[in-house]
């Protein structure tokens, strides 16, 4: 055992330097695209304020310092070894909570295939019902996984392949089912493979996926439910065990992050930001709109770009 966790120690280690290499050889800033689609290198100097996005599946890596985030009304926090693994759209804020200049925080977002990742899934051999993870109140579609040493090594063989990007097509579709592997045979097992199935439930998925295309319209739940062939009150149950929060705080949510993206890159006032997804009263949109980024619109606004301008 102590054997095993000095080699991950080490893993984690190696892993550190050289993600500090590229980045210091790096003239852009963060996040680093690199030459592999979907694998996209972190780093930060310093801890940040939250940010808000709509958060696509993906597997979130920790190598050195720690990051959180929230989805309705869990919050989730991911340090050094360990992977935050989303498996459907939400609406969600995040910040990395640990970074110095001589410790800064370091890591990686991969784009998660979940065509493969269902694959493997149904390719595992049944867990005994011992293992299994008790019932939680946690969205079904997110979760936290330590990271084996043998997905740590897959990591560190994904960065050397940076370095002869010719491989890449060759052989990187090979050791990312790999990683996928060692994930969905690691520890927090159980709860991976909750959040896979939350991601194979079809009839939900198309429900959400209304939302996000008629967001700026209002939608009842009980059209929703009809989408999803399920009675209003199962909907209404799974949409929350699955995302974390109702099927309206969602729609509120992705109507305030699409105005927010308004304001911010077409200059558009609060007026029409608000008008264009889809609320009929300034001062709801106004009000509502503190209440999920913490300020009135115009002066979140306002500081976003002084912060975007500071960082020139």
């Amino acid at each position: 055992m102590a054997g095993a966790k000095s080699r991950r120690a080490k893993c984690l280690g190696d892993l550190a330097q050289a993600l500090r290499r590229y980045t210091d050889s790096c003239a852009t800033t963060n996040p680093y695209l690199t030459a592999i689609d979907g694998f996209v290198i972190l780093r930060s100097d310093q801890p940040k304020l939250p940010s808000y996005r709509l958060f696509r599946p993906a597997l979130c890596i920790a190598i050195q310092g720690s990051k959180w985030a929230t989805f309705g009304d869990r919050r989730y926090e991911y340090k050094a070894g360990q992977a935050m693994v989303v498996t459907v759209e939400m609406p969600s804020r995040g910040a990395v909570s640990k970074a110095s200049p001589g410790e800064p925080f370091l890591g990686f977002v991969l784009i998660l295939d979940l065509a493969v990742l269902h694959e493997l899934a149904e390719q595992m051999p049944s867990q005994p019902q011992s293992q299994m993870p008790a019932p939680s109140t946690s969205p079904a579609g997110v979760c936290v996984v330590d990271l084996s040493e043998e997905a740590l090594d897959c990591l560190c063989r994904a960065m050397r392949m940076l370095e002869t990007p010719a491989v890449i097509p060759l052989l990187y579709p090979g050791l990312y089912r790999e990683l996928l592997y060692w994930l969905l045979m690691g520890f927090g097992r159980g709860q991976l493979l909750q959040a896979v199935t939350a991601s194979r439930e079809n009839r939900l998925i198309a429900a959400i996926h209304e939302l996000k295309t008629r967001f700026a319209e209002p939608v009842r739940v009980d059209e929703l439910a009809a989408i999803a062939r399920m009675s209003s009150a199962t909907f209404h149950r799974q949409f929350k065990a699955t995302t974390g929060m109702s099927p309206l705080h969602y729609q509120k949510e992705l109507h305030l992050l699409e105005a927010r993206r308004l304001m911010l890159s077409s200059g558009s006032n609060v007026e029409t930001a608000a008008t264009e997804v889809g609320y009929e009263s300034a001062s709801q949109f106004s009000h509502e709109y503190a209440r999920i980024f913490g300020r009135p619109p115009r002066r979140d606004i306002r500081a976003l770009a002084e912060l975007v301008a500071e960082s020139f």
